[in-house]
């Protein structure tokens, strides 16, 4: 008999000061009425790198495989995982224009931690008042605060 998923919400950010420069991650997890905070933070890094790195580590926090809403306000971790990554390993990672795919390393680790889990994609704006996303927004800060 297949194990019921569990369903978990996570809202995700990612904070630089400067690009690049000291930044964080922020992740809010919401599941069965429970919620969990999580963010850290990099000295030397780009917006993106946190961006990133906030999603993965949000999966990874999950000690079983979910059914995921992952809401996120970044357009270039949307694109890369719902319509860039699948020719990215088709093509050896390697972009369309034949070039080395920036953040090869954190997207083969996001492409591992989504393989555990089902995960539906939902972008939010930014800075528009979602409160999810408002808290992850928080979370990253109190990331580049940590490593400054």
């Amino acid at each position: 008999m297949a194990e019921t998923l569990k369903d978990v919400e996570i809202w995700t950010d990612g904070a630089c000061k400067g690009n690049p420069g000291p930044g964080g991650w922020g992740a809010l997890l919401r599941a069965g009425g429970h919620e969990r905070e999580l963010f850290g933070g990099e000295e030397l890094t780009t917006n993106n790198r946190m961006e990133l790195r906030a999603v993965i580590e949000a999966l990874r926090a999950l000690n079983q495989p979910c059914r995921v809403t992952a809401h996120v306000d970044s357009q270039y971790v949307m694109n890369g995982i719902t319509k860039w990554i699948s020719g990215w390993k088709r093509n050896g990672w390697r972009t369309a224009a034949k070039a080395p795919v920036k953040n090869e390393d954190l997207w083969r680790e996001l492409d591992a931690e989504v393989a555990r889990h089902e995960v539906r994609w939902v972008w939010v704006k930014g800075h528009a008042g979602d409160p999810g996303n408002e808290a992850a927004d928080a979370l990253a800060n109190r990331g580049v605060d940590s490593v400054r």
